[in-house]
């Protein structure tokens, strides 16, 4: 699995993946508020200290993953998501071990991430990697859970 930079040119390629997962498990995509920062990769995620990757097989993006700052020691984990064909072949779990990684490689010693119930496989996932629930200040519209861990 590589996972490569997303440049602003993914843009739309990125949505399409993002918003096909979201609209999948019931939730709204919202490109006015919450997914905003798909708009501009570039600025949003790197000229901020964070990342944004995505996993591409023959020239398509199946899967996506974004680290954005929150403050200087902690990032949160963004926009983790795999088309349907992709999974149940461990690319969460790399996808997962690889941002993890980046987190600690930027400078992070936190990460936290919000996320839905009907995403059951992932909230597993990142259980199984020592997130442990959490009540942040507030939560994103689609969103009634959060969880944490340090780096």
């Amino acid at each position: 699995m590589n996972i490569r930079p997303a440049t602003n040119n993914d843009a739309e390629k990125v949505k399409a993946v993002v918003f096909s997962v979201l609209i999948e498990y019931g939730l709204k995509p919202d490109s006015n508020t919450i997914d905003k920062d798909l708009d501009s990769i570039e600025e949003s995620y790197f000229s901020n200290d964070g990342f944004f990757g995505v996993v591409e097989i023959n020239n398509a993006i199946v899967a996506t993953v974004g680290l954005h700052k929150v403050n200087l020691t902690t990032c949160e984990l963004r926009k983790m998501y795999s088309l349907p064909s992709q999974r149940g072949k461990g690319l969460g779990k790399s996808i997962l071990e690889f941002a993890l990684s980046k987190a600690r490689e930027i400078g992070y010693t936190r990460i936290i991430l919000e996320t839905a119930s009907p995403l059951k496989e992932a909230i597993n996932l990142y259980k199984k990697y020592g997130f442990k629930e959490y009540k942040p200040e507030h939560l994103s519209v689609r969103c009634d859970q959060a969880y944490e861990r340090d780096l």
